[in-house]
């Protein structure tokens, strides 16, 4: 791959799966004997990415401990939010800020990443530079999500995303994101979803179809249903 580092979001709070995560971090959830973070950073070796940064802030010793016992034999440095919990945008703002490199694979670990997503991703990042750009977001048809519950975030329209009244494309939690996107930010806490809608107005946020069945940690009754039928 040309990208050489991704980011996991390993900072929230995961109250959607109240009550095991008061105790534990929903990264720290198991499926099938391995931790949903274990499982993020096995597809990311697999992929060919050469370095891994995590962030964390809610239960953050847990992850951190994780980390040191294992050994996945890939760099894996920990961010800390701080004093407070930075959203998605603050948090990859300020993973970026301790790289130099300019674009990252960046992954939520509350989706179930196997195998068969690696040639999507590689042909994704492949569009990603083919075409000159700056974003590009995986997402998935919602007839392919496990759970039915899930509303669509985008209509895909080619490669260009967009809102409408009729989304039928769920963001699957892997994106690539070159960093200047984020010049324009004063603040350090807020959500990516506010750089999506802005470059939305202006034509310019780009996806990339998921043929697979998409498997997201929704919520606990998702998250028992997933335990119970796989």
């Amino acid at each position: 791959m040309k990208t050489n580092t991704a980011l996991i979001l390993c900072a929230g709070y995961g109250k959607r799966l109240n009550p095991i995560t008061l105790e534990k971090p929903k990264p720290l959830l198991k499926f099938n004997n391995l931790t949903l973070l274990e499982n993020t950073i096995n597809l990311i070796k697999d992929l060919g990415i050469k370095k891994i940064i995590l962030n964390t802030f809610y239960l953050k010793k847990q992850i951190s401990t994780f980390i040191k016992k294992k050994n996945f034999h890939i760099p894996i440095d920990i961010i800390e939010d701080g004093e407070q919990i930075l959203d998605t945008g603050g948090g990859i703002m300020n993973m970026a800020s301790n790289s130099k490199e300019k674009n990252f694979l960046i992954f939520n670990p509350d989706t179930i990443w196997d195998l068969n997503y690696l040639d999507c991703i590689w042909k994704m990042e492949e569009f990603y530079y083919d075409s000159k750009i700056k974003n590009i977001l995986l997402v998935v048809n919602r007839k392919q999500s496990f759970d039915i519950s899930l509303k669509g975030d985008f209509v895909l329209d080619k490669n260009n995303l967009r809102k409408d009244i009729n989304n039928e494309y769920i963001y699957t939690g892997c994106q690539i994101f070159n960093i200047d996107l984020l010049n324009s930010i004063n603040k350090k806490a807020f959500s990516i979803i506010e750089i999506w809608n802005d470059l939305i107005k202006k034509n310019n946020l780009f996806g990339f179809e998921s043929k697979n069945k998409f498997f997201h940690v929704t919520n606990l009754k998702v998250y028992n249903k997933l335990l119970k039928n796989y």
